[in-house]
């Protein structure tokens, strides 16, 4: 199954994540910038976007890249992950309901987020995460 691993990052952190997620699936971690590819080429996708702002998506090139693209997420393998400082998840927590809405399976059941960097563990659980995407 083609996998890809999408992610916006302006510190560093959710860049991480997204390598070690694409380390664990075996493929290359994205830019949402660089991206060019087509959704519907892949069976299992990876998004990965920090908390910004009143605990959202990144406004300026995530979220609409991710609103253009979410209603090809039908049928597909979806992980989601990402980095916050502050709040108590709810971006992830919309976010889930939006995938599951869209009729995608959430891999894992539920989004992974880490509190700024993550840690070692954290990494290779995201790892792992992205072994059981790419299955």
């Amino acid at each position: 199954m083609k996998t890809a691993v999408i992610y916006w990052s302006g510190t560093g952190n959710t860049e991480a994540m997204a390598k070690a997620v694409a380390e664990g699936a075996g493929t290359e971690a994205i830019s949402v910038s660089d991206f060019s590819g087509s959704i519907s080429d892949y069976g299992a996708l990876a998004f990965g976007c920090p908390a910004m702002g009143d605990e959202q998506l990144e406004e300026a090139e995530f979220e609409p890249f991710f609103t253009g693209i979410e209603k090809e997420l039908s049928g597909k393998r979806v992980v989601l992950f990402g980095s916050y400082d502050w709040g108590t998840g709810d971006w992830m927590h919309a976010w889930e309901e939006r995938v599951k809405g869209d009729g995608a399976e959430l891999v894992g059941g539920e989004g992974y987020i880490t509190n700024l960097d993550a840690n070692d563990t954290e990494l290779g659980e995201l790892r792992e995460l992205g072994k059981k995407l790419a299955e």
